[in-house]
């Protein structure tokens, strides 16, 4: 696949902060950023980066999602980090180095806000609350990704799908969301018949409803329920250091989450 970095088709007109990393920012903070901020449209299954790529942009999200996804040797991928209206891509690498871990891909169309790296850096070492900022958003990041590595290691890949389900449906705000099982199961690390079989149990249960290329979350709860715990750890581990950053919802407690698969 190539980049399509520099492919991206503009939007005229954007509230950058549809983004709620953007909107946390104080009105002063914000109007540093502002002028350097450029909407941008972002399509399904586009790629922003491979790994090894120069990154010249951070990207915050509106109503799209993008994954990092780890690209193997043998073809096969799994999804590393997600980032969507709670956050931006690129963002982390504004303080460490400038090379793409893996594959940058789009999950969802939609529009995102886009910046130069070259200006951020300067924002963010000229104000202190946007580089105070960063740091709280890098340090949910990484309590993510470890949370990830134990989740993968220890539940299985039902409890696992139900998670990045509810993880689509918070970052979207919607209850359809686009979603195959051949990307399902690319994200999961898994085979599609695996998928296939996962999301026909969901449906027998209630949880979802599945159309062409897209599942509807038809009952959250349940859905959350059958989940690991490791959703609502990553989620409050969020709300903890970037209040705001998600819609108001229940999370469960995890000793009362139940089985469906």
């Amino acid at each position: 696949m190539k980049t399509h970095d520099y492919a991206l088709a503009p939007v005229l007109k954007v509230n950058h902060r549809a983004n709620r990393l953007l909107a946390a920012l104080e009105p002063d903070d914000f109007a540093a950023l502002e002028p350097h901020l450029h909407g941008v449209s972002l399509q399904q299954d586009q790629v922003l980066y491979e790994a090894g790529d120069a990154l010249r942009h951070a990207y915050f999200p509106h109503d799209t999602v993008v994954s990092l996804v780890a690209m193997l040797q043998d073809g096969r991928s799994a999804e590393m980090a997600v980032y969507g209206r709670e956050g931006a891509l690129g963002l982390v690498s504004a303080i460490t180095t400038n090379q793409s871990f893996g594959r940058y891909i789009v999950q969802a169309t939609g529009n995102a806000s886009r910046i130069d790296l070259e200006r951020l850096h300067e924002v963010v070492g000229q104000r202190p609350k946007v580089r105070q900022l960063v740091l709280r958003f890098t340090e949910a990041m990484m309590s993510r990704v470890l949370q990830n590595v134990a989740c993968n290691a220890v539940h299985s890949v039902e409890t696992r799908a139900c998670r990045w389900i509810l993880s689509m449906h918070d970052r979207l705000d919607r209850d359809t969301v686009p979603l195959t099982h051949e990307f399902l199961a690319d994200m999961l690390g898994v085979q599609r018949s695996t998928v296939s079989k996962i999301t026909r149990s969901l449906q027998h249960a209630g949880f979802i409803r599945q159309g062409r290329g897209v599942i509807t979350v038809t009952d959250r709860a349940g859905l959350e329920a059958a989940s690991c715990e490791c959703y609502g750890t990553v989620r409050r581990s969020f709300e903890r250091l970037l209040p705001h950053t998600y819609r108001t919802v229940t999370i469960l407690d995890p000793r009362s989450q139940r089985r469906c698969c």
